[in-house]
């Protein structure tokens, strides 16, 4: 078991859920249950499951968590455009918020292929 809060990814996708959270707050009030709802669950899913495959055993259920969390992060990226084309997301916002979602996802991607290698390691 590693604590996540160890984990620099971890980290930047509890900033980046935060940033969700404030950047939401001005959407249209009839969104509340939808995109805003969506937004805020799928930028908190990442750092969950960080959190949830680092208290899992073995790097075997670990990747399968880092794995869903790189699919939350990839929703997120749709969300952020539909916000903006819609006009709830200021561009500038849009820009800011994309482009920390982007660094998290390169970061989600090399931990996994080090988890990978490590699990491929174990098997030799």
């Amino acid at each position: 078991m590693k604590d996540f809060r160890d984990l620099k990814v971890w980290e930047r996708s509890h900033q980046l859920t935060l940033d969700v959270y404030k950047a939401t707050a001005g959407f249209p009030r009839e969104e509340l249950f939808g995109l805003t709802s969506q937004m805020r669950r799928c930028s908190a899913s990442i750092g969950a499951n960080i959190a949830e495959g680092c208290g899992k055993r073995g790097n075997n259920e670990f990747q399968r968590f880092l794995q869903i969390a790189s699919g939350s992060a990839s929703e997120l990226d749709y969300h952020l455009l539909l916000a903006r084309d819609l006009h709830f997301l200021p561009d500038a916002d849009y820009r800011r918020i994309a482009s920390e979602l982007s660094q998290l996802r390169k970061m989600l991607t090399s931990l996994l292929q080090k988890v990978d290698h490590e699990r491929a390691l174990a098997k030799c």
